[in-house]
């Protein structure tokens, strides 16, 4: 994992995925001189998530696409844009656990702590299952985190029942998706020269 998370980018889209974790470092400074702690603390939250991708050698376009969902939700809060319009929060929250679950499923797999089958299918549905759970455990830890922000942190912090159960379904119908999308990609031949022997990334982009 620390190879990978040293290589060099290769390409432009893994370039562009290097620029989004930067923008995600850049942003935590800008938030801190121009806006408020609490809002430079939440950029500071996804900071390593945007790692993450780099250590188990995720596709570089699902890279660049999980990287920009995280910088949008998390900019969302500083730009206030989930109180503002009605339906940004279910859209936002079916997107980004369904790109973390896929990523977390991936990094389950790189650490074997999980195997999926690729191939049959019967096994096809592991990935939808296993990415679903991940994503309700997900949506779960998040909704405790905005809790204790909401109770430890700032009153600020809207948290209510319906809320609550709203977006850990549709999180849940987010996560469904990201593990059909996995499910599919395991289904079709992996490009051989975009990844040589023994640079191959997890097997989603």
């Amino acid at each position: 994992m620390i190879e990978n998370f040293l290589r060099p980018p290769r390409g432009r889209t893994a370039i562009a995925a290097d620029i989004v974790r930067g923008l995600g470092g850049l942003g935590v400074l800008v938030a801190a001189i121009w806006w408020t702690a609490t809002d430079a603390g939440v950029l500071a939250l996804v900071v390593p998530a945007l790692l993450l991708p780099r250590f188990i050698g995720a596709r570089p376009l699902f890279d660049v696409v999980y990287g920009v969902a995280l910088l949008v939700a998390a900019w969302s809060n500083v730009f206030d844009l989930y109180a503002r319009i009605a339906w940004w929060d279910l859209a936002v929250h079916l997107t980004c656990t369904g790109v973390v679950a896929a990523m977390l499923f991936l990094l389950l797999e790189r650490v074997e702590i999980l195997t999926a089958p690729r191939v049959g299918s019967v096994t096809a549905a592991v990935p939808i299952v296993l990415t679903t759970l991940i994503g309700l455990a997900a949506s779960a830890v998040w909704e405790m985190i905005e809790w204790l922000g909401k109770t430890f942190v700032s009153d600020e912090i809207f948290v209510a029942y319906d809320d609550t159960i709203a977006d850990m379904a549709v999180g849940s119908v987010g996560a469904v998706l990201a593990g059909i999308a996995l499910a599919s990609m395991r289904r079709q031949p992996e490009p051989q020269a975009a990844f040589p022997d023994g640079d191959r990334g997890a097997a989603v982009g």
